[in-house]
């Protein structure tokens, strides 16, 4: 089978399809990946053929005139995500000419695919691999965004539909209308509902790389949704650091990190986590800057802790007592399927919904704020690692990853949108 792979150039996103591309290569089937140049290195790294999508780096824009807020994120999302659509989709169009795939496979924020979608040109099968948390529109009103757990009453459903409008009018309305604007450009139609809606429902095939345990109820689930549980993980970057290999194995872990994305100032959370826990000898406290310099992170190192850009999470997570993240989805995941419960600090981008799963989930403390103070920290790792609710828990959510081969689920899935899907014929004829 020929595969085209197309993701949004960030690291967070380019790392499962990665995956994807590795287990349909071993497989034998032919990949080529299309993404940012300077991911080039990486995707040939992993055996996969490479063709470059120049979208002007937009992936790491940051708005800096503007507090976080509604607004921040709006122009933020859209100057990521939405405007480079004419760019990525010129991408597609030339390399579906080129290569003839039989399937496409999309990170779900490179909506490139979305005219392919929306169009009516013949096309092969689109799969969207889902990197974030389940975006459908909830069902009890509430607003996508705002990391609020299901409603359980009448007057809850009623403050949420208020606050729904509010985030309408602010955030979703206006991405919507932006996004609608550059189809438009291209002389195609708007989209059926709210962009993450649309982004979940107008594929062939949506993957979902967790399990319903860690997702709210949303009723009825689209027809083309699949939960995949997690992924493989991905091909370490790092190895083991020779203090991890002569640690004392007596005393617990706390594994700290801001992932690769929201990691400018680790003033938000890798530092007062350090300062919180730098008293605690019967700790070893871990910390990693997602590949930034060591020497970013101010002050100095306490005695108990040791920091690295890079750390291989797939061989250290099952060791990990705690995780102290800001909400990186692929992160998360890899702690849960491991049974490690988590303290979350993050309010930014997916962040906010990530950390609410956390909480509601009762896998971990959801401490809501992308700046948490040194004593907030102290006390809530201090109440995951005493009590062993959130371990039990974390635990229930393991053996429910364990349930599902992710690889195989992924495979399976791809195969079966493949076979029912008429549009490939057309393509290849």
């Amino acid at each position: 089978m020929k595969v085209l792979i197309a993701a949004t150039a960030l690291t967070g996103h380019i790392n499962p399809l990665l995956t994807v591309g590795r287990l349909l290569a071993a497989r034998g089937d032919s990949v080529v990946m299309t993404t940012a140049e300077r991911f080039r290195g990486k995707v040939e790294a992993a055996g996969l053929r490479f063709s470059p999508c120049d979208d002007g780096d937009a992936a790491s824009y940051r708005e800096t005139g503007l507090p976080a807020g509604p607004e921040r994120y709006r122009r933020e999302f859209a100057r990521r995500f939405i405007d480079p659509i004419p760019v990525q989709t010129e991408v597609l169009r030339g390399l579906v000419a080129a290569e003839r795939p039989d399937v496409i496979v999309a990170g779900s924020l490179f909506l490139g695919v979305l005219p392919l979608l929306l169009g009516s040109e013949p096309r092969p099968p689109i799969v969207v691999l889902n990197v974030s948390f389940l975006f459908l529109d909830r069902p009890d009103a509430a607003p996508v965004g705002l990391g609020l757990p299901p409603a359980r009453t009448d007057a809850e459903r009623a403050h949420y539909a208020l606050l729904k409008a509010g985030m309408d009018a602010a955030f979703v309305d206006p991405v919507r209308a932006h996004a609608d604007a550059q189809l438009a450009r291209l002389g195609l139609p708007p989209l059926p509902a709210s962009l993450p809606h649309s982004i979940a429902v107008l594929p062939d095939l949506f993957l979902q790389p967790t399990v319903p345990a860690f997702e709210y109820d949303f009723g009825t689930l689209p027809p083309n949704l699949r939960f995949t549980g997690q992924l493989p993980a991905p091909r370490a970057e790092a190895a083991l650091p020779e203090w991890w290999q002569a640690r004392d194995r007596s005393k617990p872990v706390v594994l700290v990190t801001q992932g690769t994305l929201a990691n400018a100032d680790f003033g938000e959370l890798l530092e007062p986590t350090l300062a919180a826990l730098a008293d605690r000898d019967d700790l070893l406290v871990v910390a990693t800057t997602g590949g930034r310099p060591v020497e970013a992170v101010r002050g100095a190192v306490p005695a108990n802790a040791r920091i690295a850009p890079f750390l291989p999470f797939d061989a250290m997570m099952p060791e990990v007592s705690v995780l102290v993240t800001n909400g990186g989805y692929g992160t998360v995941s890899q702690a849960l399927a491991a049974g490690v419960p988590l303290v979350s600090a993050g309010l930014t981008e997916d962040k906010a919904e990530i950390g609410a799963r956390i909480g509601w989930s009762g896998a971990g403390l959801n401490l809501a704020s992308n700046a948490p103070s040194v004593q907030a920290l102290r006390e809530a790792i201090e109440t995951v690692l005493a009590e062993p609710r959130f371990r039990d828990r974390a635990a229930c959510l393991a053996r429910a990853f364990s349930e599902l081969d992710g690889g195989r689920t992924v495979l399976a899935s791809i195969d079966g949108v493949v076979r029912s899907c008429p549009a490939v014929q057309d393509i290849a004829a």
